[in-house]
């Protein structure tokens, strides 16, 4: 037993030294958890920044002045007075995404009861703006309606105010989301790439034979393989969550980092093993990268992190059970944002444990089967 465990130690830090070796592949893990995570953070995000507007005031009335004055930055930058015949070039053009058309006798028709209409024009290729975009002019201009509403009479016209709260991210801060769903994103692909890349690498330079033929099982070589790829990956995540999203991006950790970090250990303990089977399969780097990129990208798109799982199929719902990241989202979103504890987060924890018993046993398999034909 102390012989297994000794030869698991000495592989994995060969592993390591040859991975230290490779700059490549340390400049690809620096950029992933750096320059990576903040430029995906503050290239896009969800809400609307900064979204060029233009305003056609036919009326030049009171009203009509305060709904231009409400655009504000950082929404919306400051709106353009232009006119009916500039309007459309200026959608055309791409200078507007948004005209807001105020017609003559406006508020004149406001004040007679009646009830005028405004017209706006989107550019729905900007599909990032478009709808969230029209949602908050029309709740701007229905709300400024209602303020003149209330000075002109006096009376208050709404029967009940809403007074909302946004838990865990009070300010609706983007950059905290797209921030940990990057870094969840490029956790999964680094384990996959870095071990695939490994087995690959042996095999192509004909080392993987002298491991074999030494006194040296192939559980061992896969086990060695798993942890030191698992630390490498699992320590340049917890520097990511300090150093660029605590630090950098000032999100607060309002769970147990501790907990954080045994979780993403299972995660990767599961994504490691599927990498290695992944490089069984493929005979060279070119078709390891074509099969990369048919597990990964359903897996990303479907875990949860771009879209709520709720509003998916049921059926897509259920498939997507059997993919660690799905529960990798799952508990990063609990513990991090949400200062879950084990009580919330043990639920995804033996998902990923038992994921990833299925995949080393069916990775073990495939490893041997490869070896033996080597």
């Amino acid at each position: 037993m102390k012989q297994h465990i000794r030869n698991i130690f000495h592989l994995g830090v060969k592993e390591i030294i040859e991975l230290a070796q490779d700059k490549c592949m340390i400049i690809l893990i620096i950029y992933a958890f750096t320059l990576g995570v903040l430029v995906t953070a503050n290239g896009t995000p969800d809400s609307v920044t900064n979204a060029p507007i233009a305003v056609v005031d036919d009326d030049h009335t009171q009203i009509s002045k305060r709904i231009t004055d409400a655009f504000l930055e950082p929404i919306f930058m400051p709106p353009k007075t232009t006119t009916m015949a500039k309007a459309d070039p200026g959608m055309d053009s791409g200078e507007f995404t948004f005209t807001v058309m105020i017609p003559p006798e406006f508020q004149k028709r406001l004040l007679s009861g009646k009830k005028p209409e405004i017209l706006v024009n989107v550019d729905a290729t900007r599909m990032s703006q478009a709808f969230v975009g029209a949602g908050y002019i029309e709740q701007i201009i229905d709300n400024e309606i209602k303020k003149f509403s209330k000075d002109d009479s006096g009376v208050e016209s709404e029967l009940m105010t809403l007074d909302l709260r946004n838990k865990f991210n009070p300010n609706l801060v983007p950059t905290w989301f797209g921030g940990v769903n990057q870094m969840i994103s490029n956790v999964t692909m680094l384990a996959i790439v870095l071990i695939g890349a490994a087995l690959i690498r042996e095999r192509e330079n004909g080392t993987l034979e002298h491991l074999l033929v030494m006194p040296v099982e192939p559980f061992e070589i896969m086990c060695a393989k798993v942890w030191s790829m698992l630390v490498v990956v699992l320590v340049a995540t917890l520097l990511c969550v300090l150093v660029v999203l605590q630090g950098m991006l000032k999100m607060p950790i309002d769970g147990s980092f501790a907990l954080f970090t045994l979780g993403v250990a299972l995660h990767l303990f599961a994504v490691t093993s599927m990498g290695i089977f992944l490089a069984c399969v493929a005979q060279n780097m070119p078709q390891m990268g074509m099969l990369f990129i048919l597990v990964l990208m359903p897996m990303n798109m479907l875990s949860g992190g771009q879209t709520p799982r709720e509003s998916m199929p049921i059926w897509v719902q259920d498939v997507m059970l059997a993919a660690p990241t799905t529960h990798f989202v799952m508990f990063s979103q609990q513990i991090l944002f949400r200062g879950a504890g084990i009580e919330v987060a043990w639920k995804p924890f033996l998902w990923l444990l038992g994921i990833g018993s299925v995949l080393f046993v069916i990775s073990l398999m495939k490893f041997k089967k490869t070896a033996t034909q080597s």
